[in-house]
Protein backbone atom coordinates (compact mmCIF):
# COMPACT_ATOMS: atom_id res chain seq x y z
CA UNK A 1 0.00 0.00 0.00
CA UNK A 2 1.50 3.19 -1.17
CA UNK A 3 1.09 6.93 0.49
CA UNK A 4 1.10 10.38 -1.31
CA UNK A 5 2.31 11.74 2.30
CA UNK A 6 3.52 10.91 5.93
CA UNK A 7 1.53 12.78 8.49
CA UNK A 8 3.31 15.92 9.65
CA UNK A 9 1.75 15.59 13.16
CA UNK A 10 1.46 13.19 16.13
CA UNK A 11 -2.39 11.82 15.90
CA UNK A 12 -4.74 12.21 18.63
CA UNK A 13 -5.61 9.19 20.03
CA UNK A 14 -8.27 8.81 23.01
CA UNK A 15 -7.29 9.79 26.19
CA UNK A 16 -7.48 6.51 28.80
CA UNK A 17 -8.81 9.03 31.94
CA UNK A 18 -11.97 10.12 29.34
CA UNK A 19 -12.72 6.07 28.51
CA UNK A 20 -13.09 6.20 32.44
CA UNK A 21 -14.94 9.13 33.25
CA UNK A 22 -17.09 8.78 30.38
CA UNK A 23 -17.50 5.28 29.72
CA UNK A 24 -19.81 4.49 26.47
CA UNK A 25 -19.40 1.10 27.15
CA UNK A 26 -20.96 1.27 30.51
CA UNK A 27 -23.58 2.90 28.93
CA UNK A 28 -24.53 0.44 26.47
CA UNK A 29 -24.73 -2.01 29.25
CA UNK A 30 -26.94 -0.24 31.54
CA UNK A 31 -29.09 0.17 28.81
CA UNK A 32 -29.06 -3.11 27.79
CA UNK A 33 -28.21 -2.53 23.71
CA UNK A 34 -26.31 -3.79 21.40
CA UNK A 35 -24.97 -1.66 18.36
CA UNK A 36 -23.60 -4.31 15.83
CA UNK A 37 -22.91 -3.51 12.06
CA UNK A 38 -26.89 -3.92 10.25
CA UNK A 39 -25.10 -3.30 6.55
CA UNK A 40 -22.00 -1.20 4.15
CA UNK A 41 -24.37 0.54 2.19
CA UNK A 42 -21.97 3.57 1.91
CA UNK A 43 -18.15 3.81 1.37
CA UNK A 44 -17.20 7.47 2.93
CA UNK A 45 -13.30 8.06 1.86
CA UNK A 46 -11.25 11.04 3.33
CA UNK A 47 -9.02 11.82 0.59
CA UNK A 48 -7.37 14.84 2.16
CA UNK A 49 -6.87 16.79 5.20
CA UNK A 50 -6.15 20.18 3.10
CA UNK A 51 -8.62 22.53 3.18
CA UNK A 52 -8.47 26.01 2.21
CA UNK A 53 -10.31 27.22 5.76
CA UNK A 54 -9.26 26.39 9.34
CA UNK A 55 -12.30 26.25 10.75
CA UNK A 56 -12.35 26.42 14.98
CA UNK A 57 -14.69 22.70 15.18
CA UNK A 58 -13.35 20.89 12.74
CA UNK A 59 -12.89 17.36 14.11
CA UNK A 60 -10.39 16.35 10.33
CA UNK A 61 -8.08 19.63 11.98
CA UNK A 62 -7.55 20.54 7.98
CA UNK A 63 -6.05 23.66 6.82
CA UNK A 64 -4.35 24.81 3.93
CA UNK A 65 -1.04 23.60 5.80
CA UNK A 66 -2.06 19.92 5.83
CA UNK A 67 -0.13 17.70 2.89
CA UNK A 68 -2.00 14.30 3.20
CA UNK A 69 -3.48 13.04 0.08
CA UNK A 70 -4.90 9.57 -1.24
CA UNK A 71 -2.68 8.31 -4.67
CA UNK A 72 -4.42 7.25 -7.32
CA UNK A 73 -3.64 3.50 -6.61
CA UNK A 74 -5.78 3.48 -2.95
CA UNK A 75 -8.29 6.03 -5.39
CA UNK A 76 -8.18 3.17 -7.70
CA UNK A 77 -8.72 0.56 -5.00
CA UNK A 78 -11.60 2.31 -3.91
CA UNK A 79 -13.51 2.10 -7.15
CA UNK A 80 -12.90 -1.67 -7.56
CA UNK A 81 -14.41 -2.01 -4.22
CA UNK A 82 -17.42 0.15 -4.91
CA UNK A 83 -17.67 -2.10 -8.55
CA UNK A 84 -16.96 -5.70 -6.55
CA UNK A 85 -19.84 -4.82 -3.66
CA UNK A 86 -23.18 -4.10 -5.04
CA UNK A 87 -24.48 -3.43 -1.76
CA UNK A 88 -22.55 -0.74 -1.10
CA UNK A 89 -24.86 1.85 -2.92
CA UNK A 90 -23.20 5.45 -1.60
CA UNK A 91 -19.30 7.49 -2.15
CA UNK A 92 -19.51 9.50 0.35
CA UNK A 93 -16.01 11.54 -0.59
CA UNK A 94 -15.02 13.97 2.06
CA UNK A 95 -11.82 16.00 3.16
CA UNK A 96 -10.49 18.59 4.25
CA UNK A 97 -11.28 19.76 1.21
CA UNK A 98 -12.17 16.90 -0.98
CA UNK A 99 -11.93 18.91 -4.27
CA UNK A 100 -8.08 19.66 -3.29
CA UNK A 101 -7.09 15.69 -4.14
CA UNK A 102 -5.98 15.44 -7.78
CA UNK A 103 -7.91 12.40 -8.07
CA UNK A 104 -11.16 14.11 -6.75
CA UNK A 105 -12.58 14.62 -10.50
CA UNK A 106 -11.68 10.92 -11.71
CA UNK A 107 -13.12 9.49 -8.42
CA UNK A 108 -16.20 11.20 -8.88
CA UNK A 109 -16.70 10.32 -13.00
CA UNK A 110 -15.96 6.75 -12.37
CA UNK A 111 -18.21 6.08 -9.07
CA UNK A 112 -20.75 7.64 -11.20
CA UNK A 113 -20.40 5.63 -14.31
CA UNK A 114 -20.79 2.52 -11.58
CA UNK A 115 -24.00 3.90 -10.53
CA UNK A 116 -23.30 4.89 -7.17
CA UNK A 117 -24.75 7.83 -5.50
CA UNK A 118 -22.11 9.88 -5.12
CA UNK A 119 -21.60 12.46 -2.29
CA UNK A 120 -19.48 15.41 -1.62
CA UNK A 121 -18.76 17.21 1.80
CA UNK A 122 -17.91 20.69 0.03
CA UNK A 123 -17.51 23.88 2.41
CA UNK A 124 -18.26 25.98 -0.55
CA UNK A 125 -15.77 28.73 -0.01
CA UNK A 126 -13.07 26.43 -2.28
CA UNK A 127 -15.20 27.35 -5.43
CA UNK A 128 -14.41 30.91 -4.30
CA UNK A 129 -10.66 30.49 -2.86
CA UNK A 130 -9.07 27.66 -5.43
CA UNK A 131 -6.56 26.04 -4.01
CA UNK A 132 -4.23 27.74 -1.42
CA UNK A 133 -1.25 25.84 -1.96
CA UNK A 134 -1.40 25.31 -6.34
CA UNK A 135 -3.67 28.61 -6.80
CA UNK A 136 -5.67 26.26 -9.18
CA UNK A 137 -9.18 27.87 -9.83
CA UNK A 138 -12.02 25.67 -8.21
CA UNK A 139 -15.04 27.65 -10.39
CA UNK A 140 -15.66 24.72 -12.74
CA UNK A 141 -17.13 22.85 -9.84
CA UNK A 142 -20.78 23.92 -9.80
CA UNK A 143 -21.12 23.06 -13.78
CA UNK A 144 -18.91 19.61 -12.62
CA UNK A 145 -21.25 18.71 -10.02
CA UNK A 146 -24.56 19.55 -11.98
CA UNK A 147 -22.99 17.48 -15.17
CA UNK A 148 -22.42 14.32 -12.45
CA UNK A 149 -25.60 14.51 -10.38
CA UNK A 150 -23.56 14.66 -7.70
CA UNK A 151 -25.62 15.16 -4.30
CA UNK A 152 -23.63 18.12 -2.03
CA UNK A 153 -23.72 18.93 1.68
CA UNK A 154 -22.01 22.04 2.73
CA UNK A 155 -21.33 23.39 6.26
CA UNK A 156 -23.47 26.49 7.04
CA UNK A 157 -23.28 27.36 10.70
CA UNK A 158 -25.95 29.68 10.26
CA UNK A 159 -28.15 32.08 7.53
CA UNK A 160 -26.44 35.29 9.43
CA UNK A 161 -22.90 36.54 8.87
CA UNK A 162 -21.47 37.03 12.45
CA UNK A 163 -22.36 33.42 13.36
CA UNK A 164 -20.46 31.62 10.28
CA UNK A 165 -17.66 33.95 10.19
CA UNK A 166 -17.01 33.28 14.38
CA UNK A 167 -17.05 29.53 13.45
CA UNK A 168 -15.36 29.55 9.91
CA UNK A 169 -13.42 32.10 9.85
CA UNK A 170 -13.77 35.93 8.40
CA UNK A 171 -15.18 36.12 5.59
CA UNK A 172 -16.67 32.65 4.85
CA UNK A 173 -20.13 33.71 4.65
CA UNK A 174 -19.76 36.32 1.79
CA UNK A 175 -17.92 33.64 -0.12
CA UNK A 176 -20.30 30.92 1.10
CA UNK A 177 -23.20 32.92 0.13
CA UNK A 178 -21.79 33.69 -3.55
CA UNK A 179 -20.96 29.96 -4.20
CA UNK A 180 -24.59 28.72 -3.13
CA UNK A 181 -26.04 30.90 -5.99
CA UNK A 182 -23.83 29.40 -8.56
CA UNK A 183 -25.38 25.82 -7.43
CA UNK A 184 -28.37 27.26 -7.38
CA UNK A 185 -27.93 28.56 -11.56
CA UNK A 186 -26.97 25.11 -12.05
CA UNK A 187 -30.23 23.91 -10.76
CA UNK A 188 -29.38 23.02 -7.40
CA UNK A 189 -31.72 22.70 -4.44
CA UNK A 190 -34.49 23.52 -7.10
CA UNK A 191 -37.50 21.48 -7.68
CA UNK A 192 -37.23 19.08 -10.85
CA UNK A 193 -33.96 19.03 -11.27
CA UNK A 194 -32.56 16.39 -9.36
CA UNK A 195 -29.46 18.29 -8.08
CA UNK A 196 -29.58 17.99 -4.07
CA UNK A 197 -28.27 21.07 -1.91
CA UNK A 198 -28.05 20.37 1.84
CA UNK A 199 -26.37 21.88 4.15
CA UNK A 200 -24.86 21.42 8.06
CA UNK A 201 -25.73 23.23 10.95
CA UNK A 202 -23.67 22.94 13.89
CA UNK A 203 -23.53 24.92 17.18
CA UNK A 204 -21.09 27.54 17.72
CA UNK A 205 -20.35 26.68 20.60
CA UNK A 206 -20.87 23.93 23.54
CA UNK A 207 -24.33 22.95 22.64
CA UNK A 208 -26.40 20.32 21.07
CA UNK A 209 -28.35 21.56 18.19
CA UNK A 210 -32.05 22.62 18.53
CA UNK A 211 -34.48 19.92 16.34
CA UNK A 212 -33.56 19.73 12.90
CA UNK A 213 -36.68 20.16 11.41
CA UNK A 214 -37.87 23.39 13.16
CA UNK A 215 -34.30 25.01 12.57
CA UNK A 216 -34.41 23.85 8.87
CA UNK A 217 -37.37 26.32 8.05
CA UNK A 218 -36.06 28.97 9.51
CA UNK A 219 -32.66 28.66 7.14
CA UNK A 220 -35.31 28.34 4.65
CA UNK A 221 -37.20 31.52 5.40
CA UNK A 222 -34.28 33.53 6.02
CA UNK A 223 -31.62 32.85 2.92
CA UNK A 224 -34.93 32.78 0.75
CA UNK A 225 -36.03 36.26 1.85
CA UNK A 226 -32.61 38.01 2.28
CA UNK A 227 -30.38 36.10 -0.79
CA UNK A 228 -32.97 34.45 -3.13
CA UNK A 229 -31.24 31.33 -1.93
CA UNK A 230 -32.95 27.78 -1.78
CA UNK A 231 -31.87 24.27 -0.70
CA UNK A 232 -33.34 21.08 0.11
CA UNK A 233 -32.55 19.95 3.43
CA UNK A 234 -30.68 20.96 6.65
CA UNK A 235 -28.68 18.80 9.00
CA UNK A 236 -28.07 19.08 12.39
CA UNK A 237 -24.71 17.49 13.76
CA UNK A 238 -23.38 17.98 16.97
CA UNK A 239 -19.60 19.89 17.76
CA UNK A 240 -17.41 15.86 18.30
CA UNK A 241 -15.01 17.16 21.02
CA UNK A 242 -12.11 15.89 19.90
CA UNK A 243 -8.97 17.64 17.69
CA UNK A 244 -9.60 21.38 17.32
CA UNK A 245 -12.87 21.52 18.59
CA UNK A 246 -11.65 19.45 22.05
CA UNK A 247 -8.51 21.89 22.20
CA UNK A 248 -10.70 24.90 22.16
CA UNK A 249 -12.83 23.48 25.16
CA UNK A 250 -10.20 22.50 27.59
CA UNK A 251 -8.45 26.62 26.96
CA UNK A 252 -12.02 27.68 28.03
CA UNK A 253 -12.03 25.01 30.75
CA UNK A 254 -15.47 24.03 29.30
CA UNK A 255 -14.75 20.20 28.27
CA UNK A 256 -15.70 17.84 31.42
CA UNK A 257 -19.03 20.38 30.96
CA UNK A 258 -19.26 19.85 27.79
CA UNK A 259 -19.23 15.84 28.24
CA UNK A 260 -21.48 15.92 31.12
CA UNK A 261 -24.24 17.75 28.91
CA UNK A 262 -23.38 14.92 25.92
CA UNK A 263 -23.54 12.08 28.34
CA UNK A 264 -26.60 12.92 30.36
CA UNK A 265 -28.86 13.64 26.69
CA UNK A 266 -27.57 10.16 25.47
CA UNK A 267 -30.67 8.74 23.66
CA UNK A 268 -31.33 5.07 23.05
CA UNK A 269 -32.76 5.52 20.12
CA UNK A 270 -30.19 7.79 18.82
CA UNK A 271 -27.65 5.33 19.38
CA UNK A 272 -29.94 2.65 17.29
CA UNK A 273 -29.01 4.77 14.09
CA UNK A 274 -25.58 6.08 14.37
CA UNK A 275 -23.61 6.18 11.33
CA UNK A 276 -21.02 3.39 12.21
CA UNK A 277 -23.74 0.48 11.57
CA UNK A 278 -24.14 1.26 8.36
CA UNK A 279 -20.90 2.83 6.06
CA UNK A 280 -17.29 1.77 7.00
CA UNK A 281 -14.34 4.60 6.78
CA UNK A 282 -11.39 5.33 4.52
CA UNK A 283 -8.47 7.21 5.24
CA UNK A 284 -6.42 8.94 2.69
CA UNK A 285 -3.88 6.33 3.10
CA UNK A 286 -6.60 3.46 2.37
CA UNK A 287 -6.56 1.99 6.39
CA UNK A 288 -10.16 1.24 7.65
CA UNK A 289 -12.13 2.82 10.46
CA UNK A 290 -15.78 2.34 11.39
CA UNK A 291 -16.32 6.11 10.89
CA UNK A 292 -14.32 9.64 9.84
CA UNK A 293 -14.28 10.19 14.06
CA UNK A 294 -12.79 7.13 14.57
CA UNK A 295 -10.63 7.62 11.90
CA UNK A 296 -9.16 11.04 13.19
CA UNK A 297 -8.47 8.97 16.64
CA UNK A 298 -6.51 6.22 14.69
CA UNK A 299 -8.45 3.78 16.02
CA UNK A 300 -8.78 1.71 12.92
CA UNK A 301 -10.26 -1.62 12.27
CA UNK A 302 -7.93 -4.76 11.98
CA UNK A 303 -8.15 -7.94 10.85
CA UNK A 304 -5.94 -11.11 12.02
CA UNK A 305 -3.53 -8.96 13.64
CA UNK A 306 -3.04 -6.08 10.98
CA UNK A 307 -4.92 -3.21 9.93
CA UNK A 308 -7.46 -3.48 7.31
CA UNK A 309 -6.70 -1.84 4.42
CA UNK A 310 -9.08 -1.08 0.82
CA UNK A 311 -6.55 -3.67 -0.26
CA UNK A 312 -7.45 -6.85 2.33
CA UNK A 313 -10.50 -5.53 1.85
CA UNK A 314 -13.29 -8.23 3.41
CA UNK A 315 -17.02 -7.44 3.25
CA UNK A 316 -17.94 -10.55 5.41
CA UNK A 317 -15.60 -9.67 8.21
CA UNK A 318 -16.46 -5.88 8.55
CA UNK A 319 -20.25 -6.93 8.89
CA UNK A 320 -19.18 -9.31 11.24
CA UNK A 321 -16.90 -6.94 13.14
CA UNK A 322 -17.40 -4.96 16.51
CA UNK A 323 -17.61 -1.63 16.24
CA UNK A 324 -15.12 0.99 18.21
CA UNK A 325 -16.67 2.82 20.74
CA UNK A 326 -15.19 5.80 22.85
CA UNK A 327 -16.23 8.60 24.47
CA UNK A 328 -16.61 10.53 21.80
CA UNK A 329 -19.28 8.69 20.53
CA UNK A 330 -22.03 10.48 23.24
CA UNK A 331 -21.20 13.41 20.45
CA UNK A 332 -23.65 11.10 17.98
CA UNK A 333 -26.13 9.88 20.51
CA UNK A 334 -27.10 12.61 22.04
CA UNK A 335 -30.67 14.31 22.19
CA UNK A 336 -31.85 13.85 18.70
CA UNK A 337 -28.43 12.02 17.76
CA UNK A 338 -25.99 13.57 15.15
CA UNK A 339 -24.55 11.48 11.67
CA UNK A 340 -23.14 12.15 8.57
CA UNK A 341 -26.64 12.92 7.29
CA UNK A 342 -28.13 14.83 10.26
CA UNK A 343 -30.58 13.74 13.17
CA UNK A 344 -30.56 10.04 13.84
CA UNK A 345 -34.00 10.32 16.16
Amino acid sequence: MSQAHALKRKIETVDPSDEVKYNFYKTLGDKRQELPPLSIDTLQVNVTRLCNQSCVHCHVDASPRRTEQMDLDTANRCLEILGEYQQIKNLDITGGAPELNPHFDHLVREAVKLGKRVVVRHNLTVTIDGNPVTGESKSYLPRFYADNGVEIISSLPYYQEYFTDKQRGKGVFEKSIQAIHLLNAEGYGRDGTGLVLNFVYNPVGAFLPPPQKGLESDFKRELQRKHGIVFNNLYTITNMPINRFKQQLKKLDAYDEYMTRLVNAYNPAAAEGVMCRSLVSVGYDGRIFDCDFNQMLDLEITGNGKPMTVFNFDYEDLIKRRIIFASHCFGCTAGSGSSCGGATA
